[in-house]
């Protein structure tokens, strides 16, 4: 898979959701290719922006889209990443400031 496939079947997905790819298409496509290693390195695509442990189990809650998504999306416009952000984050309705970390410690120590 490519890239652009993964990011074709990730958007097809995700809009109906109301998650839209950040609106920079070549970071997007970078975080497409990260997501693809990380699959290709850990058996499953976790999350570009933060370490994985290796083991699945652990790093449920960072599979990408991550388990903290929703509450990133909904508080500030974007996830952690700045992968998936509102309509009106691309829009420009929304400040893009940082997005603080919302995994708590105990899950990062590995």
């Amino acid at each position: 898979m490519t890239p652009r496939e993964l990011y074709d079947a990730l958007k097809k997905v995700q809009e109906p959701k109301g998650y839209f790819f950040n609106k920079d298409r070549e970071f997007v496509l970078d975080m497409m290719q990260a997501l693809l290693t990380n699959k290709e390195r850990y058996g499953y695509m976790n999350c570009p922006c933060r370490l994985a442990s290796g083991d699945r189990s652990k790093d449920a809650d960072i599979i990408c889209p991550c388990a903290y998504r929703a509450a990133d999306v909904a508080q500030y416009g974007a996830c952690y990443c700045a992968l998936y952000v509102s309509a009106a984050w691309n829009e420009g309705k929304l400040p893009n400031e940082y997005v603080p970390e919302r995994r708590p410690p105990e899950k990062m120590a590995f």
